[in-house]
């Protein structure tokens, strides 16, 4: 059997053969928000083209930053195609709104949406073009569409033996009109689906032909680099150009509202130009600001009015518990420190503006350019390169828009390539934040009650106001609202305290912090019970069954019943984010000075349908890799407005001496859905807060781990 879907006629085009002959696929996306339906309306998107060569290029819509949607994509529509994988080609989608991300309604990458987002009508794309092809096989043969079937790249007849390519039949399936109905096939029958497959960006990758966002060239470009108000808010007053324009290959200096930006022939001679200068600025009122004010700022918003996010219960009950718990809970500002600099290229024309850049916010830079520059969005063209790293940054829209500005005032093309120390000052940090917590034991230590206050700035407020209701943010509280566990009296209250310091999405937004409050918690409540931490959880996942599967795989495959090897300690933590469950076990030792090593982490994963396992394996090793940095070394500090990091020497990464062995167990399971890019972050940091409890009886509630002088052995 299989799923029928019916497609209305109007939702399919039938976009004809491409130059070289050939069958093109898309549809129409369903209008969403003001003005949205004649866009809808007046463009079509092809999804895949089929090539006379039988080759097959499938289009993908989301960037790619490493978590292999440049693969797992093609994947889905290459298995309702009936496709010879082996000729599949990928090729990245232009920036245009029949591209947007369905769960957000602007084309975008982030909240580990682009599996599931695309899903359905990926399928839908590949089963169409499907069926045209068998329908022009029919007609050539002059039999029944009922005897032929798809496979391998190919229409077969089997009564009459005859074979065609999809290559030697495009052609004819393109003059077809698209059916109405499309059958989409069973999970049974998926032989793409589920199955590890080599991704199509490895090759090129390796010998160097993929094209980041650093590697664009074109005629005439010139490269600058810039460097902004050094206190946030703060403002441009003057420049003195003239040392800048007396280096050698330096073009031109452009002054912004808030930055001054050198362009040269090349990078060294704009950095070279712009450490040159020495700008005058209006620091404006963060200029006292420091990490001690705004921890000052976060304390006293413990004690101060705050909206209430979620609640159940008595919150009486926690006043009348057998035995209370209360730890007060913090972590830091955090950079994404992505690998690739931030860079973007543009080039400004009458007719409008075309940028080349490694970005996750296509939507977001079309809409930001086109305001600044009193363009409609479809004259802003954006040209989506392989991304050297994401974790949320690069859905902002500010190097684009520097990129911009700079190549107007020149009047040609330019490559903005920001130094590390300008990304790491000048960024849209993970929040900082402050979590009380307070939980209530009854006599036989069942938890009876539960309370959190949590207090961290607002991304929402400045990213998507509308998202924000009755003082609520839902990226802030997330992770800590929607907890598995079965507690009947329970309260969260959110104290939105914005600080001046930007922020906006960092890898797992904020189930980042909020999984390290409530693990962490979980964890003194059980030892305050008397219980092994893993049996107290899974008491209270009765009523959770897919949450306590997924931790007792993670328990098996870490070998929990057992003891560790001497000197070796364990701890755990389970987390739901992004419509996936994670669970993650770590074994530590602690040394001589606090040395701390992480040996192994066993990480269990129901992310719902799996399309490709190996990016599920890899995406969890990545999300922890990334966590672990966090939780070892993470901070961002102020003083007198400014950030006192500027590379990587003040603001550390894991070293490969440093990786724990890590072991990925994926839970089948057929549920919806959940994304992969961003789960396994969240639970890595109260796994290792919670096995430095089994090791040395102290209880962490800050981050980072070196604060409390440990050292990554």
């Amino acid at each position: 059997m299989q799923d029928v879907v019916t497609v209305s006629r109007r939702r399919f085009l039938q976009a004809g053969a491409a130059a070289a002959g050939g069958l093109v696929i898309g549809f129409h996306l369903p209008a969403r928000g003001r003005g949205a339906r004649a866009a809808a309306e007046a463009v079509v998107n092809a999804w895949l083209r089929i090539a006379p060569d039988d080759s097959v290029t499938i289009l993908v819509a989301h960037s790619e930053m490493g978590q292999g949607v440049y693969t797992s994509l093609p994947m889905i529509v290459a298995e309702e195609l009936e496709a010879d994988w082996n000729k599949v080609r990928a090729e990245m989608a232009p920036a245009d709104p029949e591209y947007r991300n369905r769960m957000f309604g602007v084309q975008a990458t982030g909240g580990s949406t682009s599996v599931r987002s695309s899903f359905d009508h990926l399928r839908q794309a590949g089963a169409t073009a499907r069926e045209m092809l068998r329908q022009a096989a029919a007609e050539r043969w002059g039999v029944p569409v009922a005897e032929c079937h798809a496979s391998g790249g190919r229409v077969v007849h089997g009564p009459k033996g005859l074979q065609a390519t999809y290559g030697a039949l495009a052609e004819a399936a393109a003059r077809l009109a698209p059916p109405a109905e499309v059958a989409l096939k069973k999970p049974a029958q998926w032989t793409l689906i589920g199955k590890p497959t080599p991704r199509l960006d490895t090759p090129m990758k390796v010998d160097g032909s993929a094209v980041f966002g650093v590697d664009v060239k074109l005629d005439g470009l010139l490269v600058g680099t810039v460097m902004a108000c050094p206190v946030f808010g703060g403002r441009l007053r003057t420049v003195d150009q003239a040392p800048a324009l007396a280096v050698k290959g330096v073009r031109a200096v452009v002054p912004l509202d808030d930055a001054v930006v050198v362009v040269a022939d090349g990078y060294w001679p704009a950095l070279k130009g712009l450490r040159a200068l020495a700008p005058v600025w209006d620091e404006g009122a963060n200029a006292a600001m420091s990490s001690a004010s705004i921890r000052a700022g976060f304390m006293a918003a413990l004690d101060g009015p705050a909206a209430v996010a979620a609640a159940a219960g008595d919150d009486a009950a926690l006043a009348g518990a057998a035995k209370q718990v209360e730890a007060v809970y913090e972590v830091p500002f955090l950079a994404h420190a992505t690998m690739e600099p931030m860079n973007a290229t543009a080039h400004v024309t009458a007719d409008g503006v075309e940028i080349w850049a490694p970005t996750q916010g296509q939507g977001p830079i079309q809409f930001a350019v086109g305001a600044a520059l009193g363009l409609e969005p479809g004259q802003v063209k954006v040209h989506t390169t392989f991304l050297g790293g994401g974790f949320g940054r690069r859905f902002e829209t500010d190097v684009a828009l520097q990129a911009v500005l700079a190549a107007k005032a020149v009047g040609a093309p330019v490559k903005l390539i920001w130094s590390r120390e300008e990304d790491i000052r000048h960024d849209f940090y993970r929040p900082a934040a402050v979590a009380r917590l307070r939980g209530g034991l009854d006599a036989a230590g069942r938890p009876v009650a539960w309370q959190a206050r949590l207090v961290c700035p607002s991304i929402m407020t400045r990213a998507l106001p509308d998202y924000v209701k009755d003082g609520i943010d839902p990226s802030s509280v997330e992770g800590a609202v929607e907890m598995p566990y079965r507690i009947a009296n329970r309260r969260t209250e959110y104290a939105m305290t914005n600080t001046g310091v930007p922020v906006g999405f960092w890898r797992s937004v904020g189930n980042s912090q909020n999984a390290f409050f409530v693990e962490s918690f979980l964890d003194e409540i059980a030892h305050a019970a008397g219980a092994d931490p893993l049996d107290f959880r899974l008491r209270l996942l009765d009523e959770a069954p897919r949450h306590r599967a997924v931790l007792e795989a993670a328990a098996e495959a870490a070998g929990w019943g057992s003891p560790p090897p001497p000197g070796r300690f364990r701890g755990l933590a389970l987390h739901e984010s992004f419509g996936s469950i994670v669970a993650e076990v770590v074994e530590i030792s602690v040394g001589d000075g606090k040395a701390l090593s992480v040996h192994k982490v066993a990480c269990a994963v129901d992310c719902g349908v799996v399309v490709n396992p190996d990016t599920v394996v890899a995406q969890m090793e990545s999300g922890i890799v990334y966590g672990l940095t966090a939780a070892l070394f993470g901070e961002i500090t102020l003083g007198d407005g400014r950030v006192e990091q500027g590379n990587f020497d003040g603001y550390e990464m894991l070293r490969l001496a440093q990786m724990p062995e890590i072991a990925v167990r994926i839970v089948e399971s057929d549920a919806a859905l959940g994304g992969i890019g961003e789960p396994s972050t969240p639970p890595i940091a109260p796994a290792v807060a919670n096995a430095i409890f089994a090791a040395t009886g102290e209880r962490i509630r800050s981050l980072p781990l070196v604060r409390h002088g440990f050292a990554a052995a």
